[in-house]
């Protein structure tokens, strides 16, 4: 359930600021549809960092129940402050949930002895597995392969989402960790060439706006189909570029407001994306069929 095409789910909101549970139902009952294995919910692309702890529970308690056994539902429980972390992984602990994301501390760029100490008491605070998220263009802190063997040592630790877009990673995290130890991309651009390489599965912005060519592409490069992967993988690319033409989630909701999927409505200090950008994503939807 840690495996396989991962969406990385938006937040919708209404015109107040509220979560939209509507738009919010419909896409899990999209991705049920398309095939998608798993749902991250609140994770970077939720918005969560700009969401309460009430909220966050909330969001979370509301896709397990509109998934309801459907679809694997993995949760963020990441904080760059480590009692906020505990506190968000006990009061979730409870849901029917496949396991946590746990994203390196931002901000604090803690020591290696600190990072131990945050994962150790985020692993004491839950039974559920968890996986490690790498992500050093928005924590300012690279986990490098020694610190992630290191890690991998704790209770419940079973894999990370790498999005450093580095390749040559997955080799070493294999050697370092062990063949059990889930390697995920977080980055998609390089998704493809990564399971290729020995991943098992994305965690997917693109799935958000192409949930089923995403599947196909994963299931071949699990398959070690690598023609047809990479085919898939070129019909994607230029949404791929386009998802990042600014701050995730900017783009992607702007893109799933333009089929339909939500209205664009952000999380201050998101806002949606510059003229230019809102033409671009357009153009690109349009030229790759989606809208």
């Amino acid at each position: 359930m840690l495996t396989g095409s991962i969406v990385a789910l938006v937040t919708p909101f209404t015109s107040q600021g509220n979560v939209d549970f509507a738009f919010l139902e419909a896409l899990v009952n999209w991705h049920v549809e398309q095939g998608t294995d798993a749902i991250v919910a609140m994770g970077t692309t939720g918005e969560s960092a700009t969401m309460s702890h009430d909220e966050h529970v909330m969001v979370v308690s509301a896709i397990t129940e509109l998934a309801a056994g459907r679809i694997a539902v993995i949760a963020g429980n990441g904080s760059n402050s480590t009692s906020e972390a505990v506190h968000l992984t006990e009061r979730m602990s409870h849901l029917p949930l496949a396991g946590f994301l746990n994203v390196n501390p931002y901000y604090n760029k803690p020591s290696q002895c600190g990072l131990m100490a945050h994962y150790r008491a985020c692993c004491e605070a839950s039974d559920l597995p968890q996986l490690l998220y790498n992500v050093p263009s928005r924590t300012g802190a690279d986990l490098l392969p020694e610190q992630i063997a290191e890690l991998a040592t704790l209770p419940n630790i079973v894999g990370i989402k790498e999005a450093t877009g580095d390749i040559s990673r997955v080799a070493q995290l294999r050697e370092l960790c062990g063949d059990d130890f889930i390697l995920l991309s977080g980055d998609d651009p390089t998704g493809c060439d990564f399971m290729l390489q020995g991943g098992r599965g994305v965690i997917s912005v693109t799935a958000n706006v192409m949930p089923a060519l995403m599947k196909r592409m994963v299931t071949a490069a699990l398959a070690g189909e690598a023609d047809t992967a990479h085919n898939y993988d070129q019909q994607m690319a230029t949404i791929h570029a386009a998802m990042f033409v600014q701050a995730n989630p900017i783009p992607v909701k702007w893109a799933l407001s333009l089929m339909g999927k939500l209205q664009p409505h952000y999380r201050l200090p998101m806002t949606e994306p510059e003229l230019a950008q809102q033409h671009h994503i357009e153009q690109t939807l349009k030229q790759a069929g989606l809208i």
